[in-house]
């Protein structure tokens, strides 16, 4: 029978001669005495193989019991709590958004939240419950179905984790308390029994480590083969999965690329290698690495494009022309060319670019006059009315006779809601004080000529030739008269007494072909004039794509925390997670509610953190030993192995971890949830690795008293998982560390 497990302290011996037997393998490593035994033995150009799955039925035990105690503790109480539980208020709201097919505006993604929306379709919701945070959800929504499918996520993570630690040359027991660990853990399993996306990225994210794993070793017994290309796509596919549901996921294509150019680079250095031999594993990974993720990233904005065909809450952050084509808007109703008397909105043309909005509140600084923004929501204070210039206004309004705006023409643009003009001087902006502020002054009857912009038509979509300013498709910019500044808009929010809204400015130097300097016009209103119609408005994908992606980074970096006020209790800083110190509560802490606290296994978060810096002085004390000219790794392809499976664990927990500490958005306890996987890959690599140093039943029992620890922490505090209803103070004796905010 073939031994599925390599590299096992309790098994090391495995069969001779399997190499071509057309299934899919992975190596297991040569055991210098099988020589001496083997009589029959022949010199093998690559390791010898071992099946990827389990081969009979037997073997199939462990992952099937796995996959069962996966399915009963995420799915066990799933629909006791019948109320929406924090961020459900979020995700389940935009799944009801798909159903209803209104397009929204979201910092992440798309595909999770379609996986979301398509749960809710199943479980027959018909998009009208809001999901406000604590509201109880009606009898009509089927709120178990959506959680179920976010569960279900959550605990393929289980047998992913063995089968993962089977290729990474883990021994049986310590595949198995891999499995374990991630079975176990409080906090990992209590994101994944709501309607949220993290199941969805940590599932994604272990089965590209999984994918990755498999097809490093099929790249060292059988590159491209049938089943290498197979596994090289899989790979592709699944980093692409995991960077269409957050953004995170990026770290771990991050992961995949460094260990790319790793391996390319040491093929570089094989002079047996002839060079179209190499060209071709380049243009394999490029295919396979490189534009499979992309088509995936890109495809789920296609479908999500698809479906969000009418006009919704996310309408402000994209472009005139994108929304123009949804249903339920009124920008058929446009007529086509600006008037003189013409109410307006403006939109600016940078990517995620808002509307020109001005509110009753002043500037703290500078002139302290009427503040003008850029806002992403459409509200009357973004209306503007086209005005001549001083002096030029006609006395009786503006007749019946049309005047058209034209390139060149110098305007006035008064605020609807105030009647103040828009207006620009040598006064430092707030934030960017290189450039000049612009505000709102005077009335109808007082002003100046810092008043006064001029229209410079860029270009126009429909009509080039024409010197006049249509709606939706002509780009123009706004010269000030005096000052020779661009009115702009950019990614610069104000404070909070600006209420994080983005700053406007005159623009003295700069590129004024730049996009943050264009604008054109939105919505137009004018009884003069006949309706356009939509039939000349037409967008393009690519240029969707990249506004929305601009609008989604643009965004995430504008959460951030308040200086002027006290940090949201939810919220916690990176250098808290490893140590495990803080919880974050997840709905109501009233005595009488059901709660839920999330909170990870001790043995798993600090014995995991523990491990990374274990691992750190153990490589270092292996790199004392080589330069001593001692023989650790005298057995064929154990430091490859050691290797690998290191630099999984330390270098994905790095890449996943690291870059929190230069975030200056808020962050999260579940924001280390990805990183913990590594971690806890690096734990079971590490103490596998130490005990193999000890006699087989001694390893055995090491790595089972593990698993008990780990599994008697996961009793003891599952009920923060699975809810627990009374006063928080009756489990202070679960309170471990001070700082936790169990019960104070």
């Amino acid at each position: 029978m073939t031994d599925w497990y390599p590299n096992d302290g309790l098994r090391k011996r495995a069969p001779i001669g399997v190499a071509n037997t057309g299934a899919a393998y992975a190596p297991v490593d040569e055991d210098p005495q099988d020589r001496e035994d083997d009589k029959t033995f022949k010199p093998q150009r690559r390791p010898q193989m071992v099946p990827i799955w389990p081969t009979t039925t037997q073997q199939w035990i462990i992952p099937a019991l796995l996959s069962v105690a996966a399915l009963f503790t995420r799915l066990y109480k799933i629909g006791s709590a019948d109320f929406v539980v924090w961020d459900e208020a979020h995700f389940g709201k935009f799944a009801g958004h798909y159903i209803k097919r209104r397009f929204y505006f979201d910092v992440h993604p798309p595909l999770g939240k379609m996986i979301n929306g398509l749960a809710g379709f199943i479980a027959g919701f018909n998009g009208t419950f809001e999901f406000e945070s604590g509201h109880q959800y009606p009898q009509e929504l089927n709120y178990t179905v959506m959680r179920i499918v976010n569960a279900l996520f959550g605990a393929a993570m289980i047998p992913l984790a063995y089968f993962t630690a089977i290729q990474l040359h883990f021994s049986k027991p310590a595949s198995f308390l891999m499995a374990i660990m991630v079975l176990c853990d409080i906090a990992l399993m209590t994101i994944s029994r709501f309607i949220l996306l993290d199941s969805m990225l940590l599932f994604f994210t272990t089965l590209s480590v999984f994918c990755l794993t498999v097809f490093r070793n099929l790249q060292r017994t059988a590159p491209f083969s049938k089943e290498w290309w197979t596994w090289l796509f899989a790979t592709g596919v699944s980093i692409g999965a995991v960077a269409s549901v957050k953004w995170v996921g990026l770290f771990a294509v991050a992961l995949v690329g460094l260990h790319t150019i790793e391996d390319l680079w040491e093929m570089l250095g094989d002079l047996k290698m002839p060079p179209s031999h190499y060209a071709r594993h380049w243009m394999a990974r490029i295919a396979g690495l490189i534009l499979t993720p992309i088509a995936i990233y890109l495809f789920s904005f296609v479908i999500h494009f698809a479906i969000l065909n009418r006009s919704g809450p996310g309408d402000a952050q994209m472009s005139s022309l994108f929304q123009a084509h949804l249903l339920g808007n009124d920008f058929d109703q446009n007529p086509l060319e600006l008037a003189y008397g013409s109410k307006v909105t403006l939109k600016n043309n940078g990517h995620g670019g808002g509307l020109l909005h001005s509110h009753v509140q002043r500037y703290p600084t500078g002139s302290e006059q009427q503040q003008v923004t850029c806002y992403h929501h459409k509200d009357s204070n973004n209306d503007w009315i086209i005005t001549k210039p001083w002096g030029e206004e006609k006395q009786s309004g503006f007749g019946d006779e049309i005047e058209f705006v034209k390139d060149g023409d110098l305007i006035r643009l008064v605020h609807a809601q105030t009647g103040r003009n828009l207006h620009s001087h040598s006064v430092k902006a707030p934030v960017t004080t290189s450039q000049n502020e612009v505000s709102c002054y005077g009335n109808s009857t007082l002003g100046d000529a810092n008043d006064l912009w001029k229209v410079e038509k860029v270009d126009d979509m429909v009509d080039r030739q024409s010197p006049r300013i249509r709606s939706l498709t002509t780009r123009f910019r706004l010269r000030h008269n005096l000052q020779g500044c661009l009115l702009r808009s950019h990614a610069v929010s104000l404070p909070q007494w600006g209420f994080k809204q983005a700053e406007v400015v005159c623009q003295k130097n700069g590129d004024p072909n730049n996009r943050n300097h264009m604008w054109n016009i939105e919505q137009h209103w004018n009884d003069d004039l006949p309706p356009g119609g939509k039939g000349a408005y037409r967008s393009k994908f690519l240029k969707d794509f990249i506004d929305l992606n601009v609008a989604m980074w643009t965004s995430n970096n504008a959460l951030t925390p308040d200086p002027d006020k006290e940090p949201d209790a939810l919220t916690s800083k990176p250098y808290q997670w490893p140590l495990m110190l803080v919880g974050l509560r997840m709905c109501s802490w009233a005595d009488d509610a059901r709660k839920f606290w999330l909170i990870g296994n001790p043995v798993v978060w600090w014995g995991s953190t523990a491990s990374l810096v274990t691992f750190l002085l153990v490589l270092g004390i292996y790199g004392i030993r080589w330069k001593r000219r001692y023989s650790d790794w005298e057995r064929p392809g154990t430091w490859d192995n050691f290797y690998f499976a290191g630099k999984i664990g330390f270098v994905g927990w790095v890449l996943h971890y690291a870059p929190f500490w230069i975030m200056g958005r808020v962050t999260y306890l579940h924001h280390y949830f990805p990183a913990l996987y590594f971690a806890i890959i690096t734990f079971t690599f590490l103490a596998d690795h130490l005990a193999s140093k000890l006699p087989g039943p001694l390893h055995f029992t090491a790595i089972s008293l593990l698993g008990l620890l780990v599994v008697s922490n996961f009793v003891y505090f599952q009920d923060f998982a699975y809810g627990f209803t009374g006063p928080a103070h009756e489990y202070r004796n679960r309170k471990w560390v001070s700082s936790w905010n169990l019960h104070d």
